[in-house]
């Protein structure tokens, strides 16, 4: 039988939870059977303790285990709360009311073209505040699941970086 390691396509279900501010554990996410997390372990791009933690386990195998926030997407960063000018958000000389509401995740790219997610926090009269955190930043992270499937890579999935067909990336 498979095992996880480097370069296997893993496919797992699990709930996702989180601390809150009463120290009480939050369902904030699931993947179930129907609709499963499938990555390139190894080449995820999730946080290294979480693959480490299901690292050599295998099909039918269940796992609970918790992640910090620095195991996990760090502390809380109010650096990464900025105001950017409205007009940055125009598109032909017009603002999309649809695509800038507080809540939405926007893409964006900084100065050196690196590209991120940022929320919309709040939106004055010139300025838009947006939020560059990881949306599980200063969170304390519990996972609770089973590994469901565990199968070698193809050569192209390793190439590209990441799983293709069921699951994964169509090109």
């Amino acid at each position: 039988m498979a095992q996880i390691s480097e370069n296997k396509v893993v496919t797992i279900t699990y709930d996702l939870s989180v601390t809150d501010e009463n120290q009480e554990k939050v369902l904030v996410e699931s993947a179930e059977a129907d609709a499963p997390m499938v990555f390139l372990f190894g080449q995820s791009g999730l946080p290294e303790e979480f693959e480490r933690q299901l690292d050599g386990k295998q099909p039918g195998d269940s796992f609970t285990f918790s992640l910090t926030p620095e195991q996990a997407y760090g502390e809380y960063d109010d650096q990464a709360v900025v105001d950017i000018p409205k007009n940055v958000f125009e598109v032909d000389g017009q603002i999309d009311s649809e695509m800038l509401q507080v809540g939405n995740f926007l893409p964006m790219a900084d100065n050196q073209g690196h590209h991120m997610q940022g929320k919309v926090v709040e939106i004055g009269p010139d300025s838009v505040k947006m939020d560059f955190n990881h949306p599980l930043a200063g969170m304390v992270m519990h996972f609770d699941g089973k590994v469901a499937e565990v199968r070698d890579a193809t050569q192209e999935e390793m190439d590209h970086g990441h799983v293709h067909g069921e699951g994964g990336h169509d090109h």
